[in-house]
Order: C-alpha cells, then sequence, then structure tokens
C-alpha cells in the first residue's frame, strides 16, 4: 500500500444544547479522498490521542477521517464522562458528521461509520437514526448487547433505576480495572493510563444505566441492523463478549456482513495489542473499506477463529451552529 500525506485539523464546535465540543481530522492531502470516515470513540476515551493511530492509518490509506469528543468527554466541555441520555450522543455526532457530509467537496463521497467499543452502540443508532445515509460500518468490539455473564440483576436494575434521578452523576457504580483489562501490551496499557483525556473513574450512576439501557434495547432491535458491516472481536476480550459481536452477525438483517475473531487478542485491538497484531487489524479494516470504495463485487463473508481460553469477565457495569474556530492544523512527515 502507497502511504499518503495528509493534513491533521482541529477545531470546536457548539451542539444544540450550546456544549462546547471538540472535533479534528485527519484528511489526504495530496489527493481527494477515497470516502469519508467518521469515527465513534469509546466510553471514556476520545479521539485527538487515543485514536490518532487510526486517523493516521486511515488517512495514509487515502481516507479522510473525522472524529469528535462526546459531551464530558476528552477536550469537550462538560461533567466528565457523564451521559445524561445517550441519544444525545447520537444526536451530536449526526448533526456534526451529516454537517461535514454536505459540504460540496465531500457530496459524493462515500459514507462509513467506524466504532469502537460503546463507539460501536452510537454508530449502530446512528444507522437506525438514517437507515439510507450511511455506506457501510467498521465495528470493533461493539458494545451492542449485555453478556449474561456481567449483566446485573433486575432486582439490582430496578434499585439503581429509582435513585438513578437523586444522585445520577454520583460514581458508585463497582467496575474492574477496565484499562487492565483491555489492553495488552504493557507499554501501551501504561501510554494509554497516563492519558489524562481519558476516564479513569468509577462510571456514574446514570450514566451506568443509560450504557446498560442502550445495549439492551440494541439487544432486542439486532434484526432491524440493515447496513453493510464489518465486525471485528478479540476471542480473549474480557470486556465486551466476543458472542456479542456473534449474535450481531447472526442477527443482522443485512446481506453484506463481515464478522472476524482474533484468536488470544483481548479488547484494544486497534490501541493495545502487540504492533504485528495492530498491523493485522488495521490491513483488514483497509482491505473491508477498499473493496467497498472501488469497483469490486462485494459479498458477505464470515471468517470466525476459534480462540484461546477465556479470561475472567470485566464490566464497565460491577443540530451545530455555524463553523467552529481552527486551532491546529500539520501535516505529516
Amino acid at each position: 500500500m502507497t502511504k499518503l500525506n495528509f493534513d491533521y485539523d482541529e477545531e470546536y464546535i457548539r451542539n444544540s444544547r450550546g456544549i462546547e465540543l471538540f472535533a479534528c481530522r485527519w484528511v489526504p492531502s495530496s489527493s481527494s479522498p477515497r470516502a469519508l470516515i467518521f469515527l465513534c470513540h469509546g466510553y471514556g476515551m476520545e479521539c485527538s490521542g487515543f485514536m490518532s493511530e487510526c486517523g493516521i492509518r486511515l488517512a495514509s490509506a487515502g481516507y479522510a477521517v473525522f472524529g469528535m469528543d462526546y459531551e464530558g468527554h476528552g477536550r469537550s466541555k462538560g461533567d466528565r464522562c457523564y451521559i445524561k441520555k445517550f441519544g444525545d450522543i447520537v444526536n451530536d455526532c449526526y448533526d456534526y458528521y451529516t454537517s461535514i457530509s454536505a459540504q460540496e467537496k465531500y457530496r459524493e463521497k462515500g459514507r462509513f461509520l467506524y466504532g469502537e467499543s460503546m463507539g460501536g452502540a452510537v454508530a449502530l443508532l446512528l444507522h437506525k437514526k438514517d437507515p439510507s445515509f450511511w455506506n457501510g460500518a467498521i465495528l470493533v468490539a461493539p458494545m451492542c448487547k449485555i453478556s449474561e455473564k456481567v449483566k446485573p440483576h433486575p432486582v439490582v436494575i430496578n434499585l439503581l433505576t429509582r435513585v438513578e434521578e437523586i444522585i445520577p452523576k454520583w460514581k458508585i457504580v463497582p467496575t474492574k480495572d477496565v484499562i487492565d483489562a483491555a489492553f495488552k501490551d504493557p507499554v501501551k496499557r501504561e501510554e494509554i493510563r497516563n492519558n489524562k483525556l481519558i476516564y479513569q473513574d468509577k462510571p456514574r450512576l446514570k450514566t451506568a444505566l443509560e450504557m446498560l439501557r442502550t445495549s439492551m434495547n440494541l439487544e432486542d432491535t439486532l434484526h432491524e441492523i440493515t447496513l453493510p458491516f464489518f465486525v471485528l472481536h478479540g476471542e480473549a476480550d474480557t470486556v465486551t463478549d466476543p458472542e456479542i459481536s456473534k449474535a450481531l452477525f447472526e442477527k443482522a438483517s443485512t446481506r453484506d456482513k463481515t464478522i472476524k475473531l482474533y484468536p488470544g487478542m483481548w479488547h484494544g485491538l486497534t490501541s493495545g495489542e502487540p504492533d504485528a497484531n495492530v498491523d493485522l487489524v488495521f490491513a483488514d479494516i483497509i482491505n473491508w473499506l477498499d473493496v467497498r470504495t472501488g469497483d469490486a463485487v462485494v459479498e458477505k463473508v464470515a471468517c470466525i477463529d476459534q480462540g484461546e481460553p477465556k479470561r475472567e469477565q470485566a464490566s464497565l457495569l460491577g443540530g451545530f451552529k455555524g463553523g467552529g474556530r481552527r486551532l491546529v492544523h500539520r501535516s505529516s512527515m
């Protein structure tokens, strides 16, 4: 693959509720992009640092990549990692990403969603919000179903629901160290832990319940998924169970759906694995995109590998106004 030069830019925008949100982009500088890729990051994560590897690799492959930190996440304003309504995240992404797609230079370009973990749920809900708008989705270890291994008892859910409006922002939901559970490579794990833009405290009560309700709703409506997608999952993932991706693949109505399970790999397929594994994952992602942005005939493909023994399960539950101001612009080497 010939790597292309790209430009990196940042800006701040305001959502329909007046909250200032951080956005960034990686765009090929010497040619028109093959297609547009819209990032949906995971719970507590952010785009400019944590997902920069994704932006760089996809832009180097000829794609224009756009990211946005959700309200309360990363460099965006708002209470840290507080999700009052999951639908607000979906609506903010929809407003910003469709505004980019409407720009004259991008109107004829394909539009693909890219979601990791909780961002997989955001991507699927963006599809459900406007089923015919998106050309496809890449879903990396998506949160679209609650594993039976970690699903809270209905009595516990009922008790927490009773107090969520009284203490919505309290950090009272017990959880294991997700960073330890998600990222295999010890050096990369420490780099992620040292990223101060990543939320590493206990989940807030309402945030946890919103994520739970969103996952349960998606689980009941997986058959409504009709867009082409590529779902990738590490078979040794203990944060989101690989069975979740299998259920999505089996129940989704679309004919163009691809699944690949990676033996021995953990949750952080694109950021926490040894370099050779990360290279393999991105090669698979770019190949899937290249096929769907070229003239090749697309067929449904299923690739399910046998995994290694599973580790103990970890759980996270235990209308834009005006153009933004440009802050940074730099080109790749």
